[in-house]
């Protein structure tokens, strides 16, 4: 997954969920926040953050021209745009994905399908059999843990109940985790922030709904996802 063209800038603040301030090339600037969730470890005023130039937005009726994609913690680079993970899984899908060193490879692979109640992110064919799965961007690190979600999500807890129902009907599921970032040793639910979720998560991983973690490599203009981490819950 890749960006045309990428900004550096320096974080100011957050007046809302959607807009941000901050300085690039000396210029304050209004950008959009491609991320609604909390982010309140990421974005500290000072943080060196990264942003997706848009030159036609006059053209395309955007009110800015910059997105902001991405953020320094330190020297760990986090990408934290939230529609990225599922262009990300997708192409990680069509290479083989998990599958690939077995010889696999999923067919037929579409983005937003519904089912029931819900539209899942991804649904392909594996072996001969539809699969759907389900897609969460995780930017949230602590000490090597990557948590997720970072605030409360009742639409989380649905996905997860919806993909039990799939597996009752007979499909393969899968939750994949997306972790935006290279240096964690293992992914787990933020029970703190969202028992539910957890609860949610541990039921659907026993009733035959597969959980997948990928860390990412990630670079300022765009990210792939990269190696298996340990999911712990």
């Amino acid at each position: 997954m890749r960006y045309a063209h990428i900004e550096k800038g320096i974080f100011k603040e957050r007046p809302n969920r959607f807009v941000a301030k901050v300085e690039i090339h000396g210029k304050e600037h209004t950008v959009h926040v491609k991320n609604t969730g909390r982010c309140r470890e990421l974005l500290i005023p000072g943080a060196t953050v990264l942003m997706e130039y848009h030159p036609d937005a006059k053209l395309q009726g955007r009110k800015t021209e910059y997105s902001l994609v991405g953020v320094y913690k330190g020297e760990l680079l986090i990408n934290m745009d939230s529609q990225a993970p599922n262009a990300a899984a997708k192409e990680w899908l069509e290479t083989g994905g998990f599958w690939r060193a077995e010889g696999e490879k999923p067919e037929n692979i579409r983005r937003e399908v519904t089912y029931g109640q819900s539209r899942f992110d991804l649904a392909f064919t594996l072996k001969g059999r539809p699969a759907f799965m389900e897609v969460k961007g995780v930017t949230l690190e602590q000490d090597g843990v990557a948590l997720f979600p970072d605030a409360p999500t009742e639409r989380g807890v649905k996905h997860l109940e919806e993909l039990i129902r799939a597996v009752e009907d007979g499909f393969l599921a899968y939750a994949l985790f997306v972790i935006q970032m290279k240096g964690v040793r293992q992914f787990r639910p933020n029970e703190e922030m969202h028992r539910a979720f957890g609860e949610a998560l541990r039921k659907a991983r026993d009733c035959g709904v597969k959980v997948l973690a990928f860390d990412c490599d990630v670079k300022e203009n765009g990210f792939s996802l990269d190696k298996a981490v340990e999911c712990n819950f």
